[in-house]
């Protein structure tokens, strides 16, 4: 068992141009897309569709469904995803009961 934490393998290696809700951000190529998101720093990924609360990555192997991002208009798990070159990402549509709220 791997005791050193995940994160410090994403500070080697070549990076990436990726935007994040138009922000553009220079990922780790290759790693997971959740946790190199969370350690540039973006701390909710989606709101819930009910009670607008903010989520972010939980169990990060594709459980929860908490990381929905949206990639070239399909709503996608972040943590199933590699970091690719040239990623759009931004948060899914807000669909649900506050989905029209300012």
């Amino acid at each position: 068992m791997k005791t050193a934490s995940p994160f410090l393998e994403l500070e080697s290696g070549p990076r990436v141009d990726v935007t994040w809700d138009g922000e553009l951000l220079s990922l780790p190529k290759g790693s997971n897309l959740a946790a190199a998101l969370l350690a540039a720093g973006v701390d909710v990924f989606r709101h819930t569709p009910v009670s607008n609360a903010p989520r972010a990555p939980f169990c990060m192997m594709g459980a929860c469904f908490d990381c929905l991002v949206e990639i070239d208009g399909m709503t996608r798990q972040a943590c199933m995803l590699e970091v690719t070159e040239g990623m759009v990402i931004t948060r899914p549509q807000e669909i649900g009961a506050h989905a029209n709220e300012t």
